[in-house]
């Protein structure tokens, strides 16, 4: 297993074991009006997520391997336990260009089962696999460069062409997010579907987190389209 780092993890490492789990039916949809099942014990949590990690990294690098060319995909699982920090999980690299995929202490803990913890990691790896971190960046590359060029041929001064090339950089950014992240919960779902996880009880974490709605610039689509993708991407793997 690479690097974890998760002080609290570290610390109940010794004295939990691990649990593995089946991938569970395909459930019904849940009622709005339905309670959402209980939270986890600080045990049972981090016992989940160390079996998704021991389980869920090495599918990931596989299928990167796969899928890409001339890409690292020795995947680091890393924990943000700083107090405060909301439930998140997140993609990144490091300074020598390989993944790290991390999870905040509270996301971890907010799971309620592993399904959910295995379809997150997978949504974050896909983010790699299909190489969004850098078409991102040209977007916003080429949105700057756009408000620049605007601000000029209106005549503004240097402090408000700066202006444009940030509002530019971000509407560029922004511009494919919400098909990136749909991209990327297809492709999460098949990796954890790989795994042995259930990708639609998995994404039934979608039904407890706000949902961004259908946000003009927003980063993320409405849950309701997510899990949507999910489904029936599941379908199509049997599910």
């Amino acid at each position: 297993m690479r690097k974890i780092v998760l002080t609290l993890m570290l610390a109940l490492a010794g004295c939990v074991e691990t649990v593995p789990q089946a991938p569970a039916p395909v459930p019904e949809p849940v009622p709005r009006t339905q309670p959402a099942p209980a939270q986890l014990g600080s045990k049972a949590a981090v016992r989940n997520f160390l079996a998704v990690v021991r389980r869920m990294e090495p599918l990931a690098e596989r299928e990167c391997l796969a899928r890409t060319r001339n890409v690292p995909c020795d995947f680091q699982i890393v924990v943000d336990d700083r107090p405060g920090q909301p439930p998140n999980a997140f993609q990144t690299l490091d300074r020598q260009g390989r993944p790290i995929i991390a999870f905040t202490s509270a996301l971890i803990a907010d799971a309620r089962n592993q399904d959910e913890l295995a379809f997150i990691m997978g949504h974050e790896a896909a983010h790699h696999i299909l190489g969004h971190i850098p078409r991102q960046r040209e977007t916003a590359t080429a949105g700057a460069v756009l408000g620049g060029l605007l601000a000029t041929v209106i005549g503004v001064d240097a402090s408000g062409i700066q202006t444009a090339e940030r509002i530019g950089a971000t509407v560029g950014a922004r511009t494919y997010s919400k098909n990136f992240e749909l991209e990327a919960d297809q492709l999460g779902t098949i990796i954890a579907a790989h795994a042995g996880y259930n990708p639609v009880r998995g994404a039934a974490y979608f039904s407890r987190i706000p949902d961004p709605g259908d946000q003009f610039l927003g980063t993320h689509p409405p849950n309701a389209e997510r899990i949507k993708v999910v489904r029936q991407t599941a379908a199509r793997l049997g599910y």
